[in-house]
């Protein structure tokens, strides 16, 4: 921790002695994953220039994806993000924390478009693994709260992830492309093939992805995981047609399966580590399935009062199916399935009063679910009212938005912006949590949030940010009408009687950008106010768990510093680094006995850093490069944490120091070779909350053919 933060502190104390200098500015395609030369949208909703955002943003590039960091899933392509901690409770999962938050407090969109839906739940879940990173042309994540931008969810962060798009090549119609991605300790092949092309005014862009990952090879000592391996078909198809003047109209798909997906350790092939406890179900597996059509139209210069408009129509389907066998035999079959009608626009405005931009959203989701139990035998044995939510649901969330972007002189910038929310539940059919009886309810709920951003030029190298805003989050369907089994031992019920979640995100922040030097600094504080927490209810089930329910009763906060920088020693030689390191605390009701207490915030990330040397000539037709991950011992725990023995070891986390080498070549104008060395010394290691191990040494090779 101290040396990461020293690393952090040393090229920002460098960086204020270096002169300003007025040369173009550098290439962002170094690593470090700082976003201060590229034009990014979701940090505001318009273009800005990184170094111009007064917030902490971050860009993973199709590069970095399919080149660099050669991720297994999405999730894992956010790995090395300052401030990111990617929880995975199975190998088919992985949810990332941003400023001590995951689950349906941090917002998911795909081109702009929710991923979160009302059956998104508390804690970790999987839907981010729903996605083809190998689509994917880059990643744009915005840390604090957007709730002023993009409505309810928005809390800890927003991650945009913006798919891939055919760049026409002179005198070539089509272009074909071969991918292939194999990983030792992940026992995995991953293979995708693709065709673009251009006629006249039309783009398209057309792929399939198949995925194998067989069973997981952990360090040195836990070895080979039964049964974490699942496969995985995705397809996608992407047309884009220029129409007259600078108007385009796009036309998407993309369809991602996931099959027989274990949770691992829950069941009785579970490896104890450390002292975690082992499951009792004999098996625990998902299949996954998420379709998204959308159709989206562009232009600008509309006119003298609009600048841009962008309309947004799309349909997505999510479905997920469970299959559980517990230790006495009983099958249990659950799932949902969710199709969410989304429509949004927007619009901008360069004015003498600023650059406005405005707009509305509307998202509907439909929601069926179901559970079955099965004696051991094969005969039905029930029919439950519910799956994990209520059957038979609708759940509404519509918004307007306004924001104006305002020059305050030459070196001050404010931009100000609120934002209306209005959330509708209809919940069909589910168990009452009294009578276990068939109930339904409707309620409704609405706000209005605020922000204020500034960002001051204290010389052309250094810019200084401050801002505040409100984040808002509505009860959704998990949180009014749940009924699962949440960690090691709980059983949830519903809850009848919420209220909106609010928080108030403070931040201040310095970017430097001089000569080789690139670095940024922030400190945000969050105060958080009615928080939906579990609280027990003094009930055991029939299976014996304890029973738990949700409460509006969590107020507390959540406070963290980030840095990162890099340096171009020379010109083919770039160090970097970055340390993160957050604290929160929220009330919570550690036993069915005990009064609310003020304990930390559930799975906070540790203090983490990386250090990282890259070397790349100026030909261009190579690299090679080395990272060093640590991250310190998780051991603030709350109750529920500790309670959470299948996963979290007793006392916490254990931290670890991992090395990476990896490096790339050109084969042929056509063909890059990339190749990787992870965790090089083999260590056993786990990401705070998982329920697996991470891979041991791990050996990946990756072929891309363009011709």
């Amino acid at each position: 921790m101290r040396w990461c933060l020293g690393v952090g502190v040393f090229f920002v104390v460098v960086a204020a002695g270096r002169p300003a200098v007025a040369a173009e500015a550098e290439a962002a395609t170094v690593p470090g994953d700082l976003v201060l030369d590229e034009v990014v949208v979701t940090a505001t909703r318009t273009e800005k220039q990184g170094f111009d955002a007064p917030a902490t943003v971050a860009v993973v590039g199709e590069g970095e994806i399919a080149s660099r960091r050669l991720p297994r899933t999405l999730p894992d392509a956010l790995a090395e993000v300052p401030g990111v901690m990617v929880q995975k409770t199975s190998r088919g999962q992985g949810s990332p924390y941003l400023r001590g938050f995951t689950g349906f407090r941090t917002l998911l969109l795909i081109d702009g478009i929710r991923l979160n839906n009302a059956v998104f739940r508390d804690g970790p879940n999987q839907y981010a693994n729903t996605i083809d990173p190998l689509t994917i042309g880059r990643m744009e994540v915005v840390k604090g709260g957007a709730s002023v931008l993009y409505g309810s969810d928005a809390v800890g962060g927003t991650v945009n992830m913006l798919t891939r798009s055919y760049t026409p090549r002179p005198g070539r119609t089509f272009a074909p492309r071969l991918y292939g991605r194999y990983a030792s300790a992940e026992d995995a092949v991953v293979g995708r093939g693709e065709l673009g092309g251009s006629r006249g005014p039309l783009r398209w862009l057309a792929g399939v992805s198949w995925k194998e990952f067989g069973d997981l090879r952990g360090g040195r000592e836990i070895g080979v995981m039964e049964h974490t391996g699942y496969d995985e078909g995705d397809g996608d198809v992407k047309l884009e047609l220029a129409l007259a003047g600078d108007a385009t109209l796009t036309l998407a798909h993309q369809q991602v399966a996931l099959e027989d997906a274990w949770r691992t350790h829950k069941t009785v092939f579970a490896k104890s580590w450390h002292g975690t406890d082992v499951g009792s179900d004999k098996v625990r597996s998902l299949d996954q399935d998420r379709r998204l059509t959308y159709l989206q139209y562009r232009d600008r210069d509309l006119g003298p009062a609009l600048d841009r408009l962008t309309v947004s129509l799309s349909w997505q389907v999510q479905r997920e199916q469970q299959t559980r066998v517990k230790s006495s035999d009983e099958l249990r079959r659950s799932g949902f399935d969710v199709g969410s009608f989304g429509l949004w626009l927007q619009g901008e405005s360069d004015t003498d009063y600023g650059y406005w931009s405005y707009g509305a959203s509307w998202y509907r989701d439909n929601v069926d679910s179901f559970e079955q139990r099965f004696n051991p035998d094969g005969s039905l044995k029930s029919v439950r009212i519910q799956g994990n939510v209520a059957d038979d649901s609708t759940y509404d969330l519509a918004g307007l938005f306004v924001q104006d972007d305002l020059a305050l002189g030459e070196r001050l910038n404010l931009i100000l912006g609120g934002h209306y929310t209005y959330a509708r539940a209809d919940a069909g059919r589910f168990a009452d949590p009294i009578t276990g009886e068939a109930a339904s309810l409707t309620d409704r709920w609405d706000d209005l949030s605020a922000s204020a951003r500034l960002l001051f030029v204290a010389t052309e190298g250094v810019h200084l940010y401050a801002g505040v805003s409100r984040a808002f989050r509505a009860p959704n369907l998990s949180d009014l009408t749940s009924s699962i089994d949440t960690r090691s031992g709980e059983q949830e019920i519903a809850a009848t009687d919420l209220d909106p979640e609010q928080y108030l995100a403070s931040e201040v922040g310095v970017k430097v950008r001089r000569g080789p030097l690139a670095a940024e600094a922030s400190y945000y504080y969050t105060t958080i106010d009615g928080m939906i927490i579990r609280a027990p209810t003094g009930r055991l089930t029939d299976d014996g768990d304890t029973e738990v329910t949700k409460l509006n009763s969590g107020d507390g906060f959540v406070h963290g510093v980030e840095v990162a920088a890099r340096y171009r020693l020379t010109p083919t030689l770039t160090g970097y680094g970055d340390v993160s390191w957050v604290e929160g605390e929220v009330d919570t009701f550690p036993t069915a006995t005990s009064p609310k207490r003020r304990e930390p915030l559930s799975r906070l990330a540790p203090a983490t850093g990386h250090l990282g040397l890259r070397w790349e000539p100026e030909a261009g037709s190579g690299w090679l490069e080395g990272v060093v991950t640590v991250a310190a011992e998780a051991d603030r725990l709350s109750s529920r944490d500790r309670a959470d023995t299948q996963r979290i070891p007793p006392g916490g986390t254990p931290g670890y120091a991992i090395v990476t080498l990896r490096g790339g070549v050109r084969l042929r104008d056509d063909l890059t070779l990339t190749a990787a060395v992870e965790n090089l010394l083999d260590e056993d290691y786990r990401i705070h909350g998982s329920g697996d191990n991470e891979p041991g040494t791990n050996v990946i090779l990756a072929l891309d053919w363009r011709p």
